[in-house]
């Protein structure tokens, strides 16, 4: 690797560590739990905006998602545009809604406002396990890509490159908390933007245009080009509408990205958010998918497709710019890394170590020194479970993504739309949806083809129901 491919990488860390510092001087004086995890909700309409994307778009977008248009075809790049939706969704459906009721009753982690409204520390613990474990797994895949772009791109081993990434995102996450991780989305949703532009624009340059590409994906193989994908996996009816409930309507039920809604300024900061987010979103899906697709074009013989991305930046970019864009896919990864380890660590130091223990809020600096041991303990833990990559990592991501909503979707947007909604049917619904999932994951049992997600959403609103009919009456 060439020294002006490492320097703008360089450049871009040495500033990232530099918004980390900033972030944690700011915190000084301040309330620990409030700056720490939701930065004293102060976010302005751009940076929800782009914290929100760049938190949802990661590994799997810039990564996992380009390797599978690159393996299934254009028809992949169709699928991936089901995600536009995604900001509208989450902050647009109950965005105003959770944020007054995060300021009424202080509620700093969505398991505080899981309590606000349904007054039961049952749903406060089932909702912890399952955001652990399916957090660990997402930040898993997370550290699958950011291995494989910078195994790639930099020549060094695998296991190397998980040590150098683990180093940097576990220590300025440390460092700055909530207010670090969204600033530092913020200028990562940038990158991304700059990054993604200059990839297109290479790789349909360097294919002599997207004519010249979809020709030669043609001769490649005839169905990369149809909606429907390649023979041996079929982009059909049963795929495409499993998708839109995992990756678009489902995407309500992710507590990572509804936690955004609690840290907005104003309803101003919350309307600008929405129009911005979309649009960041709707550019980046398209320009990495259709990027990805186009790239077989060049390089048609990728023994592993999550390769697709880095192979192509050493290809049609000059050093400089593939260093640039280099930075692109790392702001990907870690601004979705970074956020899920900020509420990894919520959920075991607020909304389980001071549920059991409440006066240990008392004791700021334990707290503090408890928060920040934990965000390192779990990039640690990472670090060991990212050490052997799968070939795809897009279906492990698309796993976990299934488990998170499969437990809170119901509880989520039942709990602060419905006013009738209690305690016993969220309890009912997360564990019927959770275990519904993981059973169907684990036997390889299928519904019509369809995806895992949907008969497992399905039982959580049955149960949901059921439940409610035995649960005592919702204030």
């Amino acid at each position: 690797m060439s020294l002006d491919m490492l320097i703008p990488l360089i450049v871009y860390l040495l500033f990232v560590f530099g918004v980390a510092f900033y972030a944690y001087q700011k915190r000084q004086g301040q309330s620990f739990l409030n700056e720490y995890y939701m930065g004293s909700r102060s976010m302005s309409g751009f940076v929800l905006a782009m914290t929100t994307a760049a938190t949802y778009v990661g590994a799997s977008s810039f990564i996992g998602g380009p390797g599978a248009a690159y393996k299934f075809g254009l028809g992949w790049v169709l699928l991936a545009m089901i995600q536009v939706p995604v900001v509208i969704l989450t902050l647009g459906v109950l965005g105003k809604r959770l944020a007054i009721l995060a300021r009424k009753t202080q509620s700093v982690t969505i398991n505080d406002l899981l309590y606000a409204r349904y007054k039961n520390r049952f749903v406060v613990w089932i909702a912890s396990f399952s955001l652990l474990i399916s957090f660990f797994a997402m930040m898993t895949v997370q550290f699958f890509g950011a291995g494989r772009l910078l195994e790639t791109i930099l020549g060094i081993p695998y296991q190397t490159a998980i040590l150098i990434f683990a180093l940097t995102v576990g220590i300025y996450t440390f460092i700055g908390g909530f207010r670090a991780v969204v600033l530092t989305d913020t200028i990562q949703g940038v990158v991304m933007i700059v990054g993604t532009t200059l990839l297109l624009g290479g790789v349909i340059y360097a294919t002599g245009g997207i004519e010249n590409a979809i020709t030669t994906l043609e001769t490649i193989d005839p169905n990369l080009t149809t909606p429907y994908g390649i023979e041996s996996r079929p982009l059909d009816f049963t795929f495409m509408l499993s998708f839109w409930v995992l990756v678009c309507f489902g995407i309500m039920g992710l507590p990572n990205l509804i936690v955004r809604s609690m840290a907005y300024k104003d309803s101003k900061a919350l309307h600008q958010g929405i129009i911005i987010g979309t649009v960041v979103v709707a550019f980046l899906m398209l320009g990495m998918h259709l990027s990805g697709v186009l790239g077989r074009a060049l390089d048609p013989n990728l023994t592993v497709s999550d390769k697709i991305i880095p192979t192509l930046m050493l290809q049609v970019m000059p050093p400089m710019v593939a260093g640039i864009f280099l930075a692109a896919p790392m702001a990907a990864i870690m601004s979705s890394i970074d956020s899920m380890l900020i509420q990894a660590s919520s959920t075991l130091i607020k909304d389980l170590y001071i549920a059991i223990k409440p006066n240990a809020i008392q004791n700021e600096a334990k707290i503090k020194n408890l928060s920040t041991l934990t965000t390192l303990i779990f990039t640690v833990l990472l670090i060991i479970a990212a050490m052997n990559p799968p070939e795809m990592l897009i279906w492990l991501n698309l796993n976990a993504l299934g488990g998170l909503e499969a437990t809170f979707f119901w509880v989520i947007l039942l709990g602060f739309l419905w006013k009738n909604a209690n305690a016993m049917g969220a309890i009912f619904s997360m564990i019927g949806g959770l275990a519904s999932y993981g059973f169907l994951v684990i036997t390889g049992i299928k519904f019509f083809s369809f995806h895992t997600i949907v008969p497992a959403i399905i039982v959580g609103l049955i149960a949901f129901l059921i439940g409610n009919q035995f649960g005592k009456k919702s204030d």
